[in-house]
Parts: C-alpha cells; structure tokens; sequence
C-alpha cells in the first residue's frame, strides 16, 4: 500500500471533510473542537455536509492562500487523509492579518468559538507578524487507516514542502501528538496557548504545544535565533554551518 499527497480538487470537497470530521471524533481534543465549531451535533447529517462543502467551494474562490492537500491510497484511489494550509508568501497589512472571527456562527456559540480561535491567531501574529511561513490548520486521517502510514505520508510531505519552499512550518499540536513531531525534528515552542475549561466544557484547563520545522537551509538555526536575527530570508546559498560541515 502507497500513499500519496496531491491537490484537493472540487469533485473531492466532501470526501477529502470525511477524513476531516472523522479524525476529529477519534481524537479527545479534536472532539472538543468539532463540537466548538460546529454545534448541534450534526456534522455527519447529509444536509450539515451539503451546506459544509457549498461553503467550502465558495472559500476556494476567494482565498489566495489556503490549499487543500489529500493523501490518497494509490491501490484503489480512495481519499484517506487531508491536510490544511496557508502558505503566506505576500507580506499582508495589520488589516488583512486582523481575526476575522467565526462568521457561520451567532450568539453565545460565536463567542465560545471565538475565544477558542483568537488566542491562535494572535499567537501566530506575535511570533510571525508579517512574514512569510507556512501554517498547517490541520492533518487529518481516516480512523481505519491510521497506523497504515497515511499519517506518515502527510508528516513526510510536509517535511518536504518546508524544504522545498526554504520557509518554516508553523501548527498547534494536539497533546497526544506532540511527541511524535518532537521526533520527527520539530522544534516545540516555549510558548504555549492554554484553552480554559469553562470554555472547552472540560474538567480542566487544556494546554496546546507549539511546534516549528525550520527548513534544511536553516543549517540548523532555531526558530528563535531566526526570529532574534530579524527573519533572514533562506535561499539555496544560505551557507552551511561548520557544525554541519563536521
């Protein structure tokens, strides 16, 4: 079984959402969100799915920056995975990088689902601001083919595009995985968002790790020594350090 990770395209919207969704209701934290996100309970109904991928569609339109990946199973070409990305390539105004908040939603579950999603975005505003980076939204995979490299597959890809585009990888972690990307050589942040109970529904307060793959071309530079040097721009003559050269 090989898998690979190509474009979204229309046709695949809900079925690319199917691992989506149903990684999320696999997934403690996940669970948490969807339900944040999306209340009500009915995000597996036909109507919620008809009206999620008409919404979807119409991002695609509009977006400059978000892509939609799918990780496929090339024995028979099911979808089995996705991820969610912005690439930020074009420097953006305090105006265009400003919350946008959770518009498809009103009344107390608009500001529940605010307060989830502000401290994310102004947390990706105080460690990148302007710059150009790449944030993963998420990376989902069908429960029936996790711990069948799906999941590797979409890790390794990503690892790849970082370093093809020389740009730094930038994703909240969920709990339970952080210490499958702390091998995988991401750099977790000291930095940390703590999502209080009240506003989760939970027992108690949950912390999200933060986590960083700086590209090869870094030569081994931390995020934070990028960031203190100003967010030198890496390009294939970056010099190699001489702990690498050793």
């Amino acid at each position: 079984m090989v898998h690979i990770v190509l474009p979204a395209l229309i046709p695949d919207i809900k079925r690319v959402y199917e691992s989506y969704f149903a990684a999320f209701h696999n997934d403690p934290m996940g669970e948490i969100m969807l339900n944040i996100l999306f209340p009500g309970g009915n995000v597996n109904t036909p109507e919620f799915r008809e009206e999620h991928a008409k919404g979807t569609l119409a991002w695609w339109h509009q977006s400059d920056s978000q892509y939609t990946y799918k990780c496929v199973d090339t024995d028979n070409g099911d979808i089995v995975g996705m991820g969610l990305i912005d690439v930020i390539l074009r420097r953006r105004s305090e105006e265009e990088r400003a919350f946008q908040g959770v518009p498809w939603l009103e009344g107390e579950a608009k500001e529940r689902a605010e307060k989830v999603l502000k401290p994310l975005h102004d947390m990706r505003e105080q460690l990148f601001g302007d710059q150009q980076y790449i944030y993963a939204h998420v990376i989902g995979v069908l429960p029936e083919h996790q711990g069948k490299q799906a999941g590797a597959a979409l890790a390794g890809w990503g690892l790849s595009f970082v370093d093809y585009t020389n740009l730094p990888l930038y994703f909240e972690a969920s709990p339970s995985s952080v210490g499958l990307y702390e091998k995988l050589g991401y750099e977790r942040l000291k930095e940390t968002i703590v999502h209080k109970a009240e506003t989760l529904g939970t027992t108690t307060d949950i912390s999200v790790p933060l986590m960083v793959k700086m590209p090869k071309v870094a030569c081994g530079m931390s995020f934070y020594e990028w960031k203190e040097k100003g967010y030198p721009k890496f390009n294939a003559a970056t010099p190699v350090s001489k702990k690498q050269k050793l």
